[in-house]
């Protein structure tokens, strides 16, 4: 097995705990199977990992490797007709896993690798995550004004 990490190299500076959970979404997104764009989620409550998720097609359900992508055949833009779409998004999955094991996600912050789109800042809102950070925009101005007039707080992290 490939090691990761080189422990034979002298302590740097820790991360943030904001840089530590976004390295870990930067790495759940690593199993993405979207051809499009990887995007990975982490769902965090008193620095405790509840859950994490990429995007990707439901279990049981051949890759778009293997059977191509919808949106990429048809021309769809970023951030347009997100039902045209073999997979879920990275958050879904997340409040997905969470769901399956029994875990709330009340109260909890989100560290995405993108800005949530409007399906799921809506599921956001419902599920009442308190905060999310993210590293990268999204172009859905209707997920940041819902996000907004919900009052839950978006911080772009620092790079």
């Amino acid at each position: 097995m490939k090691k990761i990490i080189d422990d034979s190299k002298p302590l740097t500076k820790r991360p943030t705990w904001d840089e530590y959970f976004l390295e870990i979404a930067c790495l759940v997104s690593r199993r993405s199977t979207c051809l499009r764009r990887r995007v990975g989620a982490v769902l965090v409550r008193d620095k405790r990992i509840l859950a994490t998720g990429y995007n990707g097609v439901p279990s049981k359900i051949r890759h778009c490797s293997e059977v191509g992508c919808i949106r990429e055949k048809m021309s769809v833009p970023s951030g347009e007709r997100h039902e045209l779409c073999r997979g879920l998004h990275a958050e879904q999955n997340a409040f997905l896993q969470a769901a399956l094991h029994g875990t709330s996600v009340k109260d909890a912050s989100l560290y995405s690798t993108t800005q949530p789109c409007v399906i799921c800042a809506k599921m956001i809102i419902n599920a009442g995550i308190k905060e999310i950070v993210i590293q990268g925009d999204y172009p859905d101005k209707m997920s940041k004004d819902l996000l907004r007039e919900a009052k839950i707080k978006v911080r772009m992290a620092k790079k």
